[in-house]
């Protein structure tokens, strides 16, 4: 007897847009990917609450709000609302989430005949996944990417510890989120470890004299890049800190930050005003948000790729730096030293030593890397690396379906 075919009802607040083109691009990569081989519909929750507009006024960039359905690439992808309100009550945000959600993703689940809920994120996305697959009585994957390591120290530990124990089957996209989902009560056979990747159609180097020209960087400097949101947790403002003694060694040196406001916080006003400092004017230059596809350019204008971040799980632009022949200085947190794995692919330091960041980069800078050599790991890394291991995943979820899941299944309700 043949074996069912999986079809994903893909289930994400975090999901690129009009309103937001960058946002969970890694997760649209790999479901597209995944899409290429069995039927897939996209949800992605939307939050809202009645003082939008208000909040508006102080705040324009707050939550901007999506078409409620379009088609990208042959993809349906839905965006319904979940009441949601800013700074409060986050313990509830995942029931509010399944609630709010019911009936649209009951719909689209039968309209498309989904088999399988393939959630991102722990929470409040898993949490609601779980509750949406005991309601509708389907199983459901859910892929933790690092924010989960943070709540497991906070309030919400409690419906992350239900989410992950209440997922029929897990994928991590890192080592350490494996090992963050046994410690929460997932049996290791449900765990699997599937990296993210790379497009390496998009992601490969160009001349620099040339990616140089097109962004105004001097042909003959140093040049640092730095990519992600301009939140605190992405640590642009610890490289700019170390930027004055970089300086003095290496006289040209020019910093590239690239990005817009997260979902998180927005430090911009910060950055620029640091980027002011006596001796660093014209050092500093903000990129604003990239779109993907062409982010490649500012890659292959730099010298070395850098990011203090306070955690990651699997960041994608590590590898799409590497494509672009970078090497990569970043901080030991989450998943990063599963990708920087090697001394000849860049430098791992402790977060929150600035001294040894400064060291690092430093020492990056003067260094003659294996440019061939970077982009080859990146090639062995590319997301066709992933197919196989991701639909293998959900074709063992079909064959034992919801009978795998956890008995933790049944206390899944109210946050607390």
């Amino acid at each position: 007897m043949s074996q069912p075919t999986p079809r994903l009802l893909v289930f994400s607040s975090l999901f690129p847009s009009a309103a937001q083109p960058n946002a969970g691009v890694f997760i649209r990569e790999r479901m597209f990917r995944v899409g290429e081989h069995v039927p897939i519909v996209v949800v992605a929750p939307q939050p809202w609450f009645p003082g939008h507009a208000l909040i508006r006024w102080f705040r324009p960039n707050f939550r901007p709000m999506a078409a409620t359905q379009e088609v990208m690439d042959g993809v349906d992808v839905h965006r319904p609302r979940f009441f949601c309100i800013p700074g409060l009550l986050k313990s509830v945000d995942g029931l509010f989430m399944a609630c709010s959600t019911f009936f649209a993703v009951r719909r689209i689940a039968r309209r498309h005949r989904a088999n399988i809920i393939d959630a991102h994120f722990g929470y409040p996305d898993g949490y609601a996944a779980v509750l949406l697959g005991r309601w509708l009585k389907l199983p459901v994957m859910l892929t933790l990417r690092g924010n989960e390591a943070r709540q497991a120290r906070s309030r919400l530990a409690l419906a992350l510890k239900r989410a992950i124990t209440g997922a029929d089957r897990l994928i991590t996209v890192s080592a350490a989120l494996l090992a963050l989902a046994i410690e929460q009560g997932a049996s290791a056979a449900r765990v699997q470890v599937i990296g993210n990747g790379v497009d390496l159609s998009k992601f490969a180097p160009v001349v620099r004299a040339e990616a140089r020209q097109q962004i105004g960087l001097p042909a003959d400097a140093k040049v640092l890049i730095s990519v992600g949101a301009l939140s605190e947790r992405k640590g642009f403002h610890r490289v700019i800190e170390c930027l004055p003694g970089l300086l003095a060694a290496h006289p040209t040196l020019h910093l590239v930050l690239v990005g817009g406001p997260g979902p998180e916080d927005d430090i911009a006003s910060r950055l620029q005003s640091m980027a002011r400092s006596p001796g660093l004017e014209d050092r500093v230059h903000f990129l604003g948000s990239v779109p993907h596809g062409r982010l490649h350019v500012a890659l292959s204008a730099a010298d070395v790729f850098v990011l203090a971040t306070s955690y990651e799980g699997w960041a994608n632009v590590f590898l799409e730096a590497m494509a672009c022949g970078l090497p990569v200085v970043t901080t030991d947190v989450g998943g990063n030293a599963q990708v920087v794995n090697d001394s000849s692919l860049g430098r791992i330091v402790p977060f929150g030593n600035a001294g040894l960041l400064q060291q690092a980069i430093d020492e990056a800078l003067r260094m003659t890397w294996d440019r061939a050599s970077i982009r080859a790991y990146a090639e062995a890394n590319s997301w066709d690396q992933r197919m196989q291991p991701l639909l293998d995943a959900y074709r063992q979820l079909l064959l034992h379906g919801r009978t795998a899941r956890s008995p933790a299944r049944a206390e899944i309700g109210h946050a607390g």
